[in-house]
């Protein structure tokens, strides 16, 4: 394992470091980069059933890459709330919190400067494992309480790369944090084709019906007889930007719940949670303007629901003082061959 200077913020009021640094994890045949701006999953390397290894995320070479490009949430660590809060406010024990309204009326992935763009502090956490952290202030973005949080990132036996998280908080809160990584199991390189090919496999039989805005009205649609079925594998094709309620729901292991398969290069993607939901995003809305058509990755988001902090009959995202929040999920690759 090894850290190196990858980049380094030109305007930026970090207090840690406006230094980014990668870090690259080896093991047994599978290769990860992580950044340190971001939590950002730079590059995934793994074999193909030939055993030619290829990276199989979207991402860029340099830091001005993520920079340009913030929207699309390239492999970010995605936090104080990842997915949507609907109107851009919640309230909690009888206070109402304004957020950041960065998506139409809705506030999305933590507001206008969320987890995804600041500089973390990086530690080794093992031979195989490098664990990232930071200071959420009190008020950062809206949201209430001082929030630390952690995540580590660890390339366990068989090349599996897992992701661990924790926060503790001062005062009551609301925690849901994911990984954004797009996936192309076909290869990318710096550049993808489609990953429209991918056959899809996720243990949901329910999603959340959401509005034109992507909020959930609070019904939950069984799949059956449905484009939303993906129980037994099969293509997704475009028009994905759903939340399925994961069949496990909360668990306090991580259980396998989705899969991909990439018929011509034959690799494979499980992916494992102890969360009660994924959204599944298949980048149909990319800018001409990046190195990637749309559709080009498919992101499997472990998750909370999005809009729970409105929705007391979703799973609690709350977090309070004394308490944990940890969440984990393991991505294992392989070969259909």
């Amino acid at each position: 394992m090894r850290s190196e200077l990858f980049g380094t913020l030109s305007d930026t009021d970090e207090l840690l470091s406006s230094d980014v640094h990668r870090w690259t994890l080896e093991r047994d045949g599978v290769r990860v980069r992580v950044l340190t701006y971001g939590g950002i999953v730079q590059s995934v390397e793994t074999p193909d059933r030939t055993g030619a290894r290829a990276d199989v995320v979207l991402g860029f070479a340099d830091l001005d890459g993520y920079l340009r490009h913030t929207g699309p949430y390239f492999g970010a660590l995605v936090g104080r709330y990842a997915n949507r809060i609907a109107q851009g406010r919640f309230t909690l024990d009888g206070h109402t919190y304004p957020l950041a309204r960065n998506n139409g009326p809705n506030a999305l992935h933590g507001g206008e400067r969320g987890f995804d763009r600041h500089v973390w502090a990086a530690e080794q956490a093992g031979p195989y494992a490098v664990r990232l952290s930071r200071v959420s202030p009190d008020g950062e973005e809206g949201f209430p309480g001082r929030l630390e949080v952690s995540a580590t990132y660890a390339l366990e036996a068989g090349g599996a790369l897992g992701i661990t998280y924790e926060a503790v908080t001062d005062a009551p809160t609301v925690v849901n944090l994911t990984n954004h990584t797009y996936w192309n199991l076909g290869g990318t390189d710096g550049k993808a084709g489609s990953a429209a090919g991918h056959a899809v496999r996720i243990d949901g039989g329910r999603v959340t019906v959401a509005d034109g805005d992507l909020v959930p009205t609070g019904e939950l649609l069984d799949v059956t007889g449905t484009r939303f079925d993906f129980r037994a594998p099969r293509t997704a094709g475009p028009g994905y930007d759903h939340n399925y309620v994961l069949d496990k729901g909360v668990t306090a292991r991580a259980v396998e719940v989705a899969g991909l398969h990439d018929p011509v290069s034959g690799r494979t993607l499980g992916v494992a949670t102890t969360e009660p939901g994924l959204q599944l995003y298949t980048a149909d809305h990319f800018d001409p303007a990046l190195p990637f058509e749309p559709g080009a990755g498919i992101a499997l988001e472990t998750q909370h629901f999005p809009d729970s902090p409105n929705r007391p009959e979703f799973p609690s995202t709350v977090l309070r003082p004394g308490e944990v929040f940890r969440s984990r999920t393991v991505y294992t690759f392989g070969t259909d061959a």
